[in-house]
C-alpha cells in the first residue's frame, strides 16, 4: 500500500507541473480570464481528488497494531473493506481495516480516527449542503453543486443530510455560556441599566396534507388546498437605552421623520433567533431557558414586546415575570387607523390632523383619555355597521392592553416599544424560505429548517458546526474506537477486499 502512495507521488507532481504551465506557458496567451479560471478550477478539483486518495491510503496502509476492544471483548481482523467517500472533489473508495466477531459490530478504527462522518458524505460536502439549503431551494443547491463541482446529488440526498445536520440544535442552545460582564456597560448614560428584550411572534408554514385527509373542494381563488401550521419566532437581545419623547416618535410614525434629535439609535447586542413548530408555550419556554443562560450579569431590566396576541402574551409573561410587558406601538397605531377611517373617513382631510392627536396622547400615557375618545364616537347615532365595528375592535384591543400602553414610561427610560426584530425575522427566518411558490413541508423537515436558519441568521453557523460534529462522532464511535466501548455499525461497508 505505501508504495502504491509513493508511486502516486511523481503523477502528482507532474500535474501540479501541468498547472504551472497551463499558467504561465503560451497556451495561457490564447485564454480569456474567465476561461483560464474555468480550466484551473476544474484541474485543482481533479488533483484535490488524486490528494485525497493518495491521503487515504497512506492512512489505511497500516493495520492497527492495538487491540481492537468491543464492550470488552477483542475483536479479530476481517480484513478490509471499502468504503465510499462522496468529497467536495468526488466520489472515491475507502479501504481500511475492519474488524469483527460474532455478536458485535464491524469496527473500522479509521473511521473514528478520521472523524469520519454517517454515510458517504464527506462533512465538509454536508456542511455546505446545509449552508446552502438553509437560505435556497434544494433544487438551486443541487444545481450549483453540480455546475461548481460537477456533481449531482439528488434532493432527497440534501434534504436527508440537512435533516440529519440540524438534529443537535436543541442541545446546542442547551450548553452552558460563560457569564460575560454587561456588554454595554461603557455606552450607559450615567446609572443606566442595559436592556435585555425578548420578543415573540408567530408565522405561518404550509405543510403537506396528511395521506388520510379527504380531498377538499378546489377554494375559489383556484390555489389547493393547504395546512398552515404557526411558527412561533422568538428573539433576544441586548440593547442600549434610548431616549426618545412621544412628539419624536408620531414624527417617524407618521411624517417618516428619522429621529436625529434622539441621537443615534443603539444597535441589538447578541441577537439570537429561533423558530419552533413546537407551539407558544414550548418556544418560549425554550427562549426564556436560553436568555438565562446568555444574559449579561451586570445591571439590566428585562422588556418583553408583543403585538397584542394574548396567548402569547401569557406565555411571555409566565417565562418571564421579571421582564414589564409591552405592546408593539406598530400595532397599536393600525388599530387606530382603523378607528380614524371610521370616525373621520379614509379620505378626509382632517384624518391625519386626528391621528397625530391620538397617537400623541396614546405615546404621552394617556390610553384612557383615547378610549374615551373612541367610545363616545361609538355611541354617535349614524355610524355604518363597518365603521362600529372597527371601532369595537380598537376599544378591545386598547381595553385588553391597557396595562402594557405605559408609553410615556418606556420612552422617558429609554426602552424600545416596537416589535421590529421579530417581525423582520418572521419575514427571513420562516416566509423568505419556508414559503416560497409551491413549497410544502412535512412537519420533521420545516422544523429542521428552521433550526439551522436560526443557527445561521444568529451568527452562531461556525460554533454549531463545532458542537454538532463533535456530538456526531460520539454518537458514532463512543469514548475511545480502540480501548472501550465502540458503536460503530458501519452501515455503509461494501464487500471485503482480500
Amino acid at each position: 500500500m505505501a508504495s502504491t502512495t509513493a508511486a502516486s507521488i511523481p503523477d502528482l507532481r507532474q500535474q501540479f507541473e501541468s498547472l504551472l504551465a497551463l499558467a504561465t506557458g503560451p497556451a495561457s496567451q490564447r485564454l480569456s480570464a474567465a476561461a483560464m479560471e474555468q480550466q484551473l478550477l476544474d484541474a485543482l478539483l481533479a488533483l484535490g481528488g488524486r490528494l485525497l486518495h493518495v491521503f487515504f491510503t497512506s492512512r489505511a496502509a497500516e493495520r492497527p497494531t492495538a487491540p481492537v476492544v468491543a464492550d470488552g471483548t477483542r475483536l479479530p481482523s476481517h480484513g478490509r473493506r471499502q468504503r465510499r467517500y462522496v468529497s467536495i472533489f468526488g466520489e472515491l473508495s475507502l479501504a481500511r481495516h475492519v474488524f469483527h466477531a460474532p455478536g458485535h459490530p464491524v469496527v473500522a478504527p479509521l473511521d473514528r480516527d478520521l472523524a469520519l462522518p454517517p454515510g458517504c458524505y464527506s462533512a465538509l460536502l454536508r456542511e455546505w449542503v446545509s449552508f446552502g439549503a438553509s437560505d435556497a431551494a434544494y433544487r438551486e443547491v443541487q444545481t450549483l453543486l453540480e455546475r461548481i463541482l460537477g456533481q449531482r446529488l439528488s434532493v432527497q440526498a440534501l434534504e436527508t443530510m440537512l435533516a440529519e445536520d440540524s438534529c443537535d440544535v436543541a442541545v446546542f442552545d442547551q450548553q452552558p455560556v460563560p457569564a460575560d460582564p454587561d456588554p454595554l456597560a461603557a455606552t450607559q448614560p450615567d446609572g443606566a441599566a442595559s436592556l435585555v428584550v425578548v420578543q415573540a411572534d408567530g408565522k405561518g408554514v404550509p405543510l403537506v396534507l396528511p395521506p388520510s385527509t379527504p380531498p377538499a373542494g378546489r377554494p375559489t381563488s383556484g390555489r389547493p388546498a393547504q395546512k398552515m401550521k404557526e411558527a412561533i419566532v422568538t428573539a433576544h437581545y441586548t440593547i442600549a437605552p434610548w431616549l426618545r419623547t412621544p412628539q419624536d416618535v408620531v414624527a417617524a410614525l407618521l411624517d417618516r421623520e428619522p429621529m436625529a434629535q434622539a441621537g443615534p439609535r443603539p444597535a441589538p447586542v447578541g441577537k439570537e433567533l429561533r423558530a419552533s413548530l413546537a407551539g407558544k408555550t414550548v418556544a418560549i419556554s425554550a427562549l426564556a431557558a436560553r436568555v438565562d443562560r446568555r444574559a449579561p450579569t451586570g445591571q439590566v431590566t428585562w422588556v418583553a414586546l408583543s403585538d397584542g396576541a394574548e396567548a402569547v402574551q401569557d406565555a411571555l409573561r409566565a417565562a418571564f415575570p421579571q421582564a414589564t410587558l409591552v405592546l408593539d406601538i406598530i400595532h397599536a397605531s393600525e388599530y387606530l387607523w382603523r378607528a380614524a377611517n371610521a370616525i373621520v373617513g379614509e379620505r378626509s382631510p382632517q384624518r391625519l390632523d386626528w391621528m397625530r392627536t391620538q397617537l400623541t396622547a396614546l405615546l404621552g400615557g394617556q390610553t384612557p383619555a383615547v378610549i374615551a375618545t373612541l367610545e363616545a364616537a361609538l355611541a354617535q347615532p349614524g355610524r355604518s355597521a363597518a365603521a362600529q365595528t372597527a371601532i369595537h375592535q380598537t376599544l378591545r384591543y386598547y381595553r385588553r392592553n391597557q396595562p402594557w400602553m405605559h408609553y410615556d414610561q418606556y420612552l422617558a427610560a429609554g426602552w424600545p416599544i416596537g416589535t421590529g426584530v421579530v417581525e423582520g425575522a418572521c419575514g427571513h427566518l420562516v416566509k423568505d424560505r419556508l414559503q416560497r411558490g409551491g413549497m410544502r413541508w412535512t412537519h420533521g423537515g420545516a422544523q429542521a429548517m428552521l433550526n439551522l436558519r436560526g443557527v445561521r441568521l444568529s451568527g452562531q453557523w461556525e460554533a454549531y458546526w463545532a458542537f454538532h460534529r463533535q456530538q456526531q462522532q460520539q454518537r458514532l464511535y463512543g469514548t475511545d474506537a480502540r480501548g472501550t466501548t465502540v458503536r460503530d455499525t458501519d452501515p455503509f461497508d461494501q464487500v471485503l477486499v482480500a
